[in-house]
Order: C-alpha cells, then sequence, then structure tokens
C-alpha cells in the first residue's frame, strides 16, 4: 500500500485522539509505520481512540497545539520522517459558542506547527490538514478547485481559511529555501461519517445513539444533501500526498482537494432509511420521524473539484453509497448490539477497503 512507503517510517499524527486521528493511526499501524500522537484531549464520551484501546499502541503524547515549546518539543525528541497534522476544534456550533478557542487552536495551532518544523528544520514531510470550508462559498453550482477564493462566513470556515493562508505564507517565507529540509502540503476534505464518531451535533452520530437505546430520531431537514463519504476517503488522500510527497519535492507547497463520488450526494432521509436497514428496522419510519421540512439552501453544499487529485496523484475516491453506509452501520452496530473487540473490526474495516481498491485497480494499493 502506497508502495511501502510508510514501512519501519516515524508518523506524527496530531490529534490523534480524535475520530480521523484514530482512523488514520490505525491505518499508519497497519501498515508497519510508528507513531506517536499529539492531542490536547479524549473530545468524546465514547471515544473511538479509547474504544480500540489506540494509547498502549502507539507513544501518546497530550499536549495542546497552541502551546508552541509542547510541539517543538515532541517533533524533536520523536523526530518524525511524517507528520499529519489534524489537530483542529472542528464542530461549526462550538465555533459560534466560543470562536475565539476555534481560532487560535485552528489558525495558532497551524501556525505553531510551522513555526516548529521551521526552527528544528527537521528531514520531514508535513502533510497540514485543513478542510472544503476554507473556500469563500460564492454559491457555484460545480465543484471548488484549488486555486478558488479562500475564505468563509462562519468563524469555524473562517479558522480554515485563515490556516490555509498562514500554511501558505509559511512555505513562500520558508519553506522554499535551499536549506530547508521540510516538504509541506496541504489536504481539502468535506465532513464525513463512519464507524466511531461520536462529535456532537452530527446525523449519524443521533441515529446510532438512539437506536442503540431502542429511540427515533427526529428529523428536521429531511430534503437536506450532502456529499457523504466514509473517513477512509479522504485518509487514502492524505496518505496518497504524503508518499507522493515523500518521493516528489516538486509538490511541496501545493494543496489538494479529496472529495467522494457524485454519487455520494444523498438527502439525510435518504441516508437514515439506508442506515436503518442495517439496524434491523421493518419500516424506515420506525427508525425516524420528521418534525419538519426546512428547505435547504444550496449554499450550504460545498463541492469539491478533485482533478488536480487525480491527474498529479492518480488519486479518486474507492467506495460507493451502498459500501459506505454498510461500513458506517456495521461498525456501531457490532460495537452496541454484539460488543465487539473495536480494533479487530476497525482493522478488519480498513482491510476491506483496501482489498475493495485493489479490485478496482486505484494506484495507492501497489
Amino acid at each position: 500500500m502506497f508502495g511501502n512507503i510508510y514501512s519501519g517510517k516515524k508518523v506524527l499524527v496530531t490529534g490523534h485522539t480524535g475520530f480521523k486521528g484514530t482512523w488514520l493511526t490505525a491505518w499508519l499501524l497497519k501498515m508497519g509505520a510508528h507513531v506517536a500522537g499529539f492531542s490536547d484531549c479524549i473530545p468524546t464520551n465514547p471515544s473511538v481512540f479509547e474504544e480500540t484501546g489506540m494509547a498502549a499502541r502507539i507513544e501518546h503524547h497530550f499536549g495542546d497545539v497552541r502551546d508552541l515549546p509542547a510541539v517543538m518539543a515532541v517533533i524533536d525528541s520523536f523526530k518524525p520522517d511524517f507528520i499529519f497534522h489534524l489537530a483542529a476544534q472542528p464542530i461549526v456550533s462550538v465555533s459560534y459558542s466560543d470562536p475565539v478557542d476555534t481560532i487560535t487552536t485552528n489558525v495558532v495551532g497551524t501556525a505553531n506547527v510551522l513555526e516548529a518544523l521551521r526552527i528544528l528544520n527537521p528531514e520531514c514531510v508535513a502533510v497540514m490538514i485543513t478542510s472544503d470550508k476554507c473556500y469563500e462559498n460564492v454559491e457555484w453550482l460545480w465543484g471548488y478547485k484549488e486555486t478558488d477564493h479562500l475564505g468563509g462566513r462562519d468563524i469555524y470556515s473562517g479558522s480554515k481559511g485563515a490556516a490555509e493562508v498562514i500554511i501558505h505564507s509559511y512555505y513562500y517565507s520558508f519553506f522554499r529555501k535551499p536549506d530547508c529540509k521540510v516538504r509541506i502540503a496541504t489536504g481539502r476534505a468535506g465532513n464525513v461519517i463512519g464507524g466511531g464518531d461520536w462529535a456532537k451535533d452530527r446525523i449519524v452520530v443521533d441515529c446510532m445513539r438512539n437506536w442503540s437505546e431502542g429511540r427515533q430520531v427526529e428529523i428536521r431537514s429531511p430534503s437536506a444533501t450532502r456529499p457523504w463519504q466514509h473517513v477512509l476517503e479522504p485518509l487514502s488522500g492524505y496518505l496518497t500526498l504524503g508518499a507522493a510527497l515523500y518521493a516528489n519535492p516538486k509538490l511541496t507547497g501545493e494543496s489538494f482537494n479529496f472529495g467522494p463520488r457524485s454519487e455520494q450526494n444523498r438527502s439525510v432521509l435518504e441516508l437514515l432509511s439506508d442506515l436503518s436497514k442495517h439496524w434491523h428496522f421493518k419500516q424506515p419510519e420506525e427508525a425516524y420521524s420528521v418534525t419538519g421540512n426546512i428547505p435547504f439552501h444550496e449554499a450550504g453544499l460545498l463541492k469539491l473539484n478533485c482533478d488536480k487529485a487525480l491527474f498529479e496523484l492518480r488519486w479518486e475516491a474507492n467506495l460507493g453509497y451502498s459500501d459506505c453506509v454498510r461500513l458506517v452501520s456495521d461498525w456501531y452496530y457490532k460495537y452496541y448490539k454484539e460488543s465487539a473487540d473495536m480494533y479487530s473490526l476497525t482493522m478488519g474495516q480498513i482491510d476491506e477497503y483496501e482489498t475493495l481498491a485493489g479490485q478496482r485497480g486505484l494506484v495507492w494499493t501497489k
């Protein structure tokens, strides 16, 4: 996988205790990487990080990404070959209640990782993860490209746009110098779904909690459409980017979008109906009730143009919609109903994802 580049390498994951960070850590371990993680807390209860017993499997560090000496210390001691920077305040609703925390975590935290790399100048590949919401949403019907305007009309989006500007500035100010040994690039992806996400204000999370307790879910916007993608989809993009950047220094300073197939755009109502089938509801109506039908404003749906990732990295999404739904449902069902070994289950789903990608001839499986 990924040219076997990660086997035996030291990989630092910031935000490793979060949903995406835990899945990335698991995949890296599966490929034989030595992983260290740096996060400020366990963000949810339950926690996929704790349910998979990840702390005992890696070099686990608690620390605040806004603390520059702490960031420098872990990079200097671990001496990573790769860094995947995922540490962030990821919840839009939280950005409204605590905007300063969101800004300092997402912007200053990103700057601290870059500053540590500038000062230490290790021989290292750094993949900086932001979001599709870094783009200024001007109500286009087509996907946003990496060269489109950055911005944001809410605090969360603004913080991600600002982080991209800071990364860009550091690259041109410091990381283009001939004596710089650091290679950086950014990965941009939208919201994801997958087993072990217990963050607040997430429709899939609400479903799984309620269904596990035999309760319906109330839906306020059943017609709202999202580009649903499994968590392993963007992670395959980040890992592809890291491997390509390791092999090709000409990619340093570049940004790449990673998004799902166009067929993944489905309504909330359709997604919940399909998820409920895997929970053995006789009728979808037993699983949810519609409490309103708020018209969905298309500007809320950010679509990404991933042509650059396809052309330069030969990356493309792997899963179809039905596979995505099945993997998500199975993970939660086995957690709540069968008390499964969640580390083994998570590793098994990664293995299935790799197998499906190999059958489809995706380049990163080689």
